[in-house]
């Protein structure tokens, strides 16, 4: 079993991965800011309880005789995009807002940087653990 497969690295790569695809949500709204028609959309936002449903469970069947079809069990989640409520909708049709998204990136930003911390710091206290002491 590898260090990075502890339950506490699975969970902060999962939210890193929710980051980055929340960071690409964001920044296609700011490119389609003046596409008429665009809806503003976001990632729904991340829980601990997304996680464990995340986590695949990797079961696979054995096949006893010729006719049976081999499978494998499991779940793999995805995050799920929707429209982002907001108030201000231009009169042609688009909802985004500049400062919105900007306020969004920022906050996705520090979160990101937050997680990838707290990783590096997890694994830094590891390996001094694991480390030979002389």
């Amino acid at each position: 079993m590898a260090i990075t497969d502890l339950p506490l690295f699975q969970a902060l790569k999962s939210k890193m991965q929710w980051h980055q695809t929340r960071q690409s949500v964001l920044a296609q709204n700011i490119a389609n800011a003046d596409t008429p028609g665009y809806m503003a959309r976001d990632v729904k936002e991340y829980t601990f309880k997304d996680h464990i449903g995340r986590q695949s469970l990797n079961l696979a069947t054995t096949t006893t005789v010729a006719g049976h079809i081999p499978g494998k069990l499991g779940n793999t989640g995805s995050a799920k995009i929707e429209e982002d409520d907001t108030f201000e909708v231009t009169p042609s049709g688009n909802s985004v807002n500049l400062e919105e998204q900007m306020m969004h990136i920022t906050e996705n930003q520090m979160d990101y940087q937050a997680a990838t911390t707290l990783y590096t710091k997890g694994l830094g206290l590891i390996r001094t653990a694991l480390s030979k002491s002389v």
